[in-house]
C-alpha cells in the first residue's frame, strides 16, 4: 500500500510516496522525474550497508548511472569540511546540471546532501529516501538544508526543495530505539502545533519508545499525517515567512542544549523534546494554556521515553546568549512558539527574560 502527499508550492511542488518494502522502486520513480543519466547517493557506512545495494540496483536498473559518497555519522560532522569532500566527488564523477544527488540516510545525510545539491553547480536534482523516523517526518521534508557553525546550529544553509521524497517504513526496522525515540519528539510535535488528533491517538498508544512495540496502523498514521502537518504548513508558508516558524517549536531552547553540549550529548530529537516541555512551562507561566495540556504534553514525551530537564550543568547565562544566536531572533528579540492549546500555538517575541531564567534554571 503507497500513500501519496503532495507539497503544494508556487515553483518547486513534489510529492512524499509512503510505502513499506517500496525502497526497489526508487529506480521507476526517479524515471518519471525527467532527471539527468547520473546519480550521486550521499550516505554513511552503517546506512549504505543495509541499504546500499538494493538503492543502487533498482537505479541502475532503470538506466541511471550511480556513484556513493561515504560520510560519517552523527551531528558533529555536520560541517563545511564534510561539504567540501561531497563537492570533490561530486567533481571526480563529474556531475552535471541535470544531475542528481540523493540523500540515503538520517536527518544529517538530507540537511548536507541538500545543502551540497543546492550549491553545487548553483543548484541540482536532489532526492530524499530517509532512514530515520526523525528524517521521515521532519528533516526530509520542507526543504530546508543546511550545516552548523560551531556558535549555532544550522546557521549555514538555503531552502532547496527535493524532486521527491521516498518513505520506506521497512527500514526502520534496523534504527536504533534511542534514534526512534529521538524522531517520536517530532511527531509529538506535530501534534502540538498542528494536529490534535495525532495527539490524541498518540495518548491512547499503549507504548511509544520502541518500534518493535509498535502496531502497524499507528506506525503508518504516525507517517501520513506528521508528513501532511508538515506538507500543509510548507505549502502555506515555503520559506519561513510567518506561519512556518511554528514548526520550530521546541527548537529554540532545543538547540540551545545541543550547542552547549557541543552535540555530543543528546541527539536532535531529545533535545527538542527538553526543549518543548520549557517551551510549555513557558507557556503555562504566561497563562497561554492550562496545567493539564501542559501535563497531557509531559506525560506523552515521558511515554516515549525521552528526556524532559535541562542538564543542571548548562549555564543558565551562556543558554541566553546562545539564544540571541538563534535563526529565529529578530529585531533583537527571541522569537518562541509557544502553545495556546493542544493543536494551536502561536509565535511571539514577549517572553520575559526574567521568566526565562526562572525556566531554565527551575526546570
Amino acid at each position: 500500500m503507497e500513500s501519496i502527499i503532495s507539497v503544494c508550492l508556487p515553483e518547486n511542488s513534489y510529492s512524499i510516496c509512503v510505502t513499506n518494502n517500496g525502497l526497489s522502486t526508487i529506480g521507476e520513480k526517479a524515471k518519471t522525474l525527467n532527471l539527468g543519466k547520473k546519480i550521486l547517493i550521499i550516505s554513511n557506512a552503517e546506512i549504505f550497508d543495509y541499504y546500499g545495494n538494493i538503492t543502487v540496483n533498482s537505479l541502475e536498473k532503470a538506466g541511471f548511472t550511480v556513484n556513493y559518497h561515504l560520510i560519517p555519522a552523527g551531528e558533529s560532522y555536520k560541517t563545511l569540511d564534510s561539504i567540501s569532500k561531497i563537492y570533490d566527488t561530486a567533481l571526480q564523477f563529474r556531475l552535471e546540471r541535470n544531475s542528481t544527488m540523493l540523500a540515503l540516510g538520517g536527518g544529517v545525510v538530507g540537511d548536507m546532501t541538500g545543502f551540497a545539491a543546492a550549491t553545487w553547480l548553483r543548484g541540482i536534482n536532489f532526492i530524499q529516501i530517509p532512514t530515520s523516523l526523525l528524517g521521515m517526518v521532519d528533516a526530509s521534508v520542507g526543504g530546508k538544508t543546511g550545516v552548523n557553525h560551531p556558535q549555532g546550529k544550522n546557521l549555514i544553509g538555503a531552502f532547496y526543495q527535493p524532486k521527491l521524497v521516498l518513505i520506506d517504513s521497512s527500514v526502520l526496522k534496523t534504527l536504533p530505539d534511542r534514534e526512534f525515540r529521538a524522531g517520536m519528539a517530532e511527531v509529538i510535535k506535530y501534534g502540538v502545533i498542528w494536529d490534535k488528533t495525532l495527539f490524541e491517538r498518540l495518548e491512547l498508544a499503549n507504548n511509544l519508545n520502541s518500534l518493535n512495540n509498535l502496531e502497524d496502523d499507528l506506525l503508518t498514521e504516525i507517517l501520513t499525517r506528521s508528513c501532511q502537518a508538515k506538507a500543509d504548513v510548507v505549502s502555506q508558508d515555503e520559506k519561513e515567512g510567518g506561519l512556518r516558524a511554528i514548526l520550530n517549536y521546541g527548537h529554540t531552547i532545543g538547540h540551545v542544549v545541543e550547542s552547549l553540549t557541543n552535540y555530543n550529548t543528546f541527539v536532535h530529537g531529545e533535545a527538542v523534546a527538553i526543549g518543548m516541555v520549557a517551551a510549555g512551562k513557558i507557556a503555562l507561566e504566561m497563562n497561554l494554556w492550562t496545567s493539564e495540556e501542559s501535563q497531557r504534553q509531559y506525560n506523552l514525551i515521558e511515554k516515549a521515553g525521552l528526556p524532559t530537564k535541562i542538564p543542571d550543568y548548562l549555564d543558565v547565562d551562556m543558554a541566553i546568549a546562545s539564544l540571541q544566536m538563534d535563526k529565529k531572533v529578530k529585531g533583537g528579540k527571541v522569537r518562541f512558539i509557544l502553545p495556546e492549546k493542544i493543536g494551536k500555538v502561536i509565535i511571539t517575541d514577549q517572553v520575559d527574560s526574567n521568566l526565562l531564567q526562572k525556566v531554565l534554571i527551575n526546570n
